[in-house]
């Protein structure tokens, strides 16, 4: 039998590898990491074979020539290594991503793409790089496009990972299997609207997410320093306002909003919530425990942590879909 043993969300910053000395608030940038141990013993002591990982891309595992707005990892995973976070091959539970991968299709509900040579970037090897660092897991990697517009929508994406929910309790070997989402919460990137950049940065940004597939590394440089030189821009109501849905088991609630209005009052990093989301959904949105929350400046992101843990849920799924 398959079970979904429990969920975590964490937020990522490259910032914590490159700058971490820098860093003005170091008490809170501690407390975001100690945090990050524990939900990463938590995740050790569920004893998953299996990690379900959800994050966003940043132009280096996709690029504007091709924007999915779901992609599964189902044979080779290959790791950018930016910024410090784990760089090459990761080892992929293909028979179960290929599962839900046929699920889905053959469910009628969502047609998502496939890679068998998968690049994935920070938005999923930050968290393996302190997630799941030590455990003996493979991972089904799923990357959501949560910064070329249009995006898809925050009901879309709920929907999405429950018919995972249901293709994962389906899948007829056994695993005890983690769900993580990687991303968020509340920051804004210094990242234009593809379709209508303006000045030479926002040019540069454009023609670096076009034309990077075959030299990445070449954009790296200046595209840090337009990051670096960027203002932060934190919204930790917001921040709150979402952390107390996750520990309410209400998380769906969000799916009220539409993509503008979410970045209006929390950035367009916020768009990283639909990491969040899903991997609720996933755990059939069982109340949470937040582990930390930090508005960190210094890395332009409001940084959280929660754990999901579908054994202390005391409410039973049906009076939760009543």
């Amino acid at each position: 039998m398959t079970e979904i043993v429990l969920g975590v969300g964490a937020s990522h910053s490259t910032l914590m590898n490159t700058h971490w000395e820098e860093t003005f608030h170091k008490d809170r940038a501690e407390r975001f990491r100690n945090a990050l141990r524990s939900a990463r013993d938590e995740l050790a002591a569920a004893r998953p074979d299996t990690v379900i990982l959800v994050g966003s891309n940043h132009f280096r595992g996709f690029w504007l020539d091709l924007i999915p707005s779901f992609t599964i990892g189902v044979g080779e995973c290959v790791a950018s290594g930016e910024s410090g976070t784990p760089k090459g091959p990761q080892p992929v539970d293909v028979p179960l991503a290929r599962h839900i991968a046929n699920s889905l299709v053959e469910g009628g509900r969502f047609d998502p793409a496939f890679s068998a040579r998968l690049q994935i970037d920070h938005g999923q090897s930050h968290a393996i790089q302190y997630l799941l660092d030590g455990l003996d897991v493979e991972i089904v990697p799923l990357v959501v496009n949560v910064f070329a517009h249009p995006l898809p929508t925050l009901e879309r994406c709920e929907q999405l990972g429950r018919a995972i929910r249901e293709a994962v309790l389906a899948f007829p070997d056994d695993r005890r299997v983690a769900v993580v989402g990687s991303g968020g919460l509340s920051h804004r990137l210094p990242w234009p609207d593809w379709r209508e950049p303006h000045g030479d940065d926002e040019e540069f940004m454009v023609g670096a997410w076009l034309d990077g597939r075959e030299n990445w590394q070449d954009y790296d440089a200046r595209r840090r320093e337009i990051i670096r030189a960027a203002e932060a821009s934190l919204n930790p109501e917001f921040d709150d306002e979402f952390l107390s849905l996750v520990e309410r088991g209400e998380t769906r609630r969000i799916t009220g909003l539409t993509t503008e209005e979410l970045e209006k009052r929390a950035g367009n990093g916020a768009q990283e919530i639909r990491t969040w989301l899903l991997m609720s959904a996933l755990l059939d949105h069982a109340p949470g425990r937040r582990l930390a929350y930090e508005p960190m400046p210094e890395w332009l992101t409001g940084m959280a942590v929660a754990v999901l843990d579908p054994v202390l849920d005391p409410v039973h799924t049906d009076e939760r879909h009543a």
